[in-house]
């Protein structure tokens, strides 16, 4: 604490960044930002931009950025993360911000930001096209958390032969997470040939009985093998579970 105080008179650091040390988290007028998140759980905080104002979302950016040298804002659609960018880039011009509109996820770091990196490799696969989105985003948490990630696409159980082709591959990783939509069978099957752990992430695709992930999540939850499942299009849970894995492989390295 004196430590803290003492760098706060000096001027070395913001009272915001204070606050956040003390506290373990920053206040501002859109609500508060769980800097110690991180340190506390091991996952990375995000903002989720959906239902939020686009100054809400760059006020608490700012604090991301203040307290830890990183923002993440998911669920964000491509004109808030059009003003958001501009936002963030006036208060921190020499940031770096990146926004991945198909996974719908926005980061921003500092210069003086560390990534953290595992020696452990998160593998994202996905059945079709349609399940990119919350796949990109698995990808993009997972990342964040410092693992390598390896995408295998398009690779549902309608052409079984489009999985086989890069089986090997898939078996190289040290966890899995599994992105399929419609009747969800790509996450039951591919855990039955691999001996690692196998994230399902069910996708809101598909149409009538069982349409939007329904029959996904029944059927990963039903599932013969052995896998674990999150929400429908829970990208972030996925990517932040096999994250958590991604740690304690590297931790025992």
């Amino acid at each position: 604490m004196h430590e803290t105080l003492a760098a706060l008179a000096a001027g070395d650091i913001s009272v915001a960044t204070a606050e956040a040390r003390l506290a373990g988290y920053a206040t501002g007028e859109s609500g508060r930002f769980d800097a110690a998140r991180e340190a506390r759980s091991g996952l990375p905080e995000a903002v989720f931009a959906e239902g939020k104002e686009d100054e809400e979302v760059v006020e608490l950016l700012d604090l991301a950025l203040e307290t830890t040298g990183r923002g993440l804002a998911t669920r964000i659609d491509d004109e808030t993360a059009a003003v958001v960018r501009a936002g963030v880039s006036e208060k921190w011009p020499e940031a770096e911000t990146i926004h991945d509109e198909r996974a719908g996820v926005l980061r921003a770091h500092t210069p003086e930001y560390e990534p953290p990196s595992l020696d452990a490799v998160v593998g994202v696969v996905t059945a079709g096209t349609v399940d990119g989105g919350p796949a990109g985003e698995a990808a993009v948490i997972a990342r964040e958390m410092g693992a390598t990630v390896e995408r295998y696409d398009d690779v549902g159980v309608a052409g079984l032969h489009r999985l086989l082709d890069d089986l090997d591959g898939i078996r190289g990783a040290d966890v899995l997470v599994v992105a399929a939509g419609r009747e969800g069978a790509l996450p039951t099957v591919l855990a039955g040939l691999v001996d690692i752990p196998v994230i399902a992430l069910p996708i809101a695709s598909g149409y009538g009985y069982g349409g939007e992930g329904e029959a996904a999540l029944s059927g990963a939850l039903q599932s013969c093998t052995a896998l674990t499942t999150v929400n429908i299009d829970a990208g972030f849970v996925a990517g932040a579970q096999a994250g958590l894995i991604a740690r304690v492989l590297d931790g025992a390295r």
